[in-house]
């Protein structure tokens, strides 16, 4: 090893964001449906692509840096944040958002503004894996709690517990996804009663990247909870997954920090007109939803109906299912079931001992039966 990095460095993995396979690589004379990483099935329509090149063309100066302040974009989000919460237009204004490189960014930020140096974060697994993967590559101690293993609710006990007992350093910031990933499963009362408890010490993140899905959001209580924060993003619901555009609502004077640690100029113009294009016409792009959640409603009652399978409710656009089987044995057919998936052209996401399966078009989801009913068929042949 280098003499002058990091020795802890040494121990970690890098997260590989499409651990089944390089998509970049078609699958020989296979249909490749890439239902591993939570997009939308649907790409931007040809018209707002049309209108984006031509703003790339006759606008963006590619000689002058973006607007670093992302004036216009955070006034378009606070506009989105108040309407999908049916607020009134003044509750939240841009001095309540910030604007990152996708969500992976800002939770860099959080974790600096919040736990260098100082303090630990708390995480409930399973759950996105970025926190802690974040938090470790900072020096942040990751303090891991387990969730309860049929609802995946958070162990609230074990949480607390962790809270009053972890002291050098103490707990700082608590990350939680609603819905959470891979499991699905939004916060339930009982959790966001014991989030509400939490002393004002101690940073909440509440990630909604599922929002436009779930419909279900805290984002009204952050006028209640300064320590609160939440995550939002453009690569889900509004199909602007290479664009990496995240947002986050909060304090203004909390804002005003992550301004002061976040990077200069950290999102492109081109990334700032995708994503204002995106919200003016967000009506177009979430329309897609209803037959989304239709398709899952689908695929649940299917899969539902296997008697290997284990399968959970979903407020988000991905299910997540394990097999009925204990132990070592569960996580060996999981494996295979998940080569054998690959070898027919589905790609999901094996993680935590079960399969997440992204909700694809109507084609990509027949597919995605056909291909998982044969593979249970030969993993009992």
């Amino acid at each position: 090893m280098l003499p002058f990095i990091r020795s802890d460095l040494a121990e970690f993995t890098a997260y590989k964001p499409h651990p089944s396979s390089d998509r970049a690589q078609p699958v020989s004379q296979t249909q490749l449906d890439r239902l591993d990483t939570n997009e939308s099935p649907y790409d931007l329509p040809v018209r707002l692509k049309e209108k984006l090149a031509w703003t790339y063309q006759q606008i963006i100066e590619t000689n002058r840096y973006p607007d670093g302040n992302h004036g216009e974009l955070k006034s378009a989000i606070a506009e989105y944040v108040n309407e999908s919460a049916a607020l009134s237009p003044s509750v939240f204004t841009s001095a309540n958002i910030s604007v990152a490189n996708g969500s992976d960014e800002l939770i860099r930020s959080l974790l600096i503004a919040s736990c260098l140096g100082e303090g630990s974060v708390l995480v409930a697994n399973p759950t996105f894996s970025m926190y802690a993967i974040l938090a470790k590559t900072l020096g942040i101690p990751t303090v891991e709690v387990n969730r309860q293993q049929n609802s995946f609710e958070i162990n609230l006990q074990a949480a607390q517990t962790a809270i009053e007992q972890t002291q050098n350093p103490p707990i700082r910031a608590i990350f939680v996804v609603h819905p959470n990933s891979p499991t699905a499963n939004a916060l339930t009362p009982a959790e966001l009663a014991w989030l509400r408890s939490l002393p004002d010490r101690i940073l909440v993140v509440i990630d909604e990247a599922y929002f436009e899905f779930s419909q279900t959001t805290v984002v009204t209580e952050l006028l209640e909870h300064p320590n609160w924060i939440v995550l939002r993003t453009f690569s889900k619901a509004f199909r602007l997954a290479a664009m990496r555009v995240g947002y986050c609502v909060a304090h203004p004077e909390f804002i005003t920090i992550l301004e002061k640690v976040r990077l200069p100029y950290n999102l492109s113009s081109f990334s700032m007109a995708a994503a204002l294009i995106a919200l003016q016409n967000r009506q177009l792009l979430l329309s897609s939803i209803p037959q989304i959640l239709e398709e899952r409603a689908k695929l649940l009652e299917i899969l539902s109906q296997q008697p290997q399978l284990q399968v959970w409710d979903s407020a988000a656009n991905f299910i997540y299912l394990r097999l009925k089987q204990d132990g070592w044995q569960q996580q060996d057919t999981i494996k295979k079931l998940n080569q054998q998936l690959q070898a027919r052209g589905t790609l999901v996401r094996e993680i935590s001992g079960g399969l997440r399966i992204t909700i694809g078009t109507p084609q990509e989801n027949l597919r995605t039966l056909n291909n998982l009913q044969l593979a249970l068929a030969n993993l009992n042949s």
